[in-house]
């Protein structure tokens, strides 16, 4: 069986916009934690916006590559990051803790927006966006090595 290629013009437009919030997103945990808390200035609802848009990307990218590889395709996040790691694509350790709390975190951030509060984001943005970092490099792999996984490249 033939394989589609990944398809660069899918993934590197994600690659850049969370580097761009991960940009703001540190830029906004150098803020105190009540500056960043102040609901007059907005810093906590853009971190929420940003986290959820980088973490939005991490998911398009890996259901993008999973879809590529037989028995890979799915849509469900938790799942996405259990077989990023099944299949390779990144550390099994790290899809089975760091990339499925990044799931799950998403799922909060969408749906249950209301209740996450203030000081839970600021603590996500400075204990775990080093989680993008690592997600970032394994696709960068990817992109460079294609035929590791398997995989080509257009």
């Amino acid at each position: 069986m033939k394989r589609i290629p990944l398809k660069n013009q899918s993934i590197l437009p994600r690659i850049d916009g969370i580097m761009k919030d991960l940009v703001k997103l540190r830029e906004i945990a150098s803020l105190p934690q009540e500056e960043f808390s102040d609901m007059q200035k907005d810093y906590f609802d853009v971190a929420k916006l940003r986290l959820r848009e980088a973490l939005e990307g991490v998911f398009n990218i890996g259901a993008h590559i999973l879809s590529r590889m037989e028995g890979g395709r799915t849509t469900a996040y938790k799942e996405i990051a259990k077989k990023l790691g099944e299949f390779g694509i990144v550390e099994k350790d790290f899809a089975d803790g760091a990339l499925m709390r990044m799931a799950g975190y998403r799922n909060r951030l969408t749906h249950f927006y209301a209740d996450v509060p203030a000081a839970e984001v600021y603590k996500v943005l400075h204990e775990h966006l080093g989680d993008f970092d690592a997600f970032l490099s394994a696709i960068k792999r990817v992109l460079e090595h294609p035929e590791k996984f398997e995989l080509s490249v257009e």
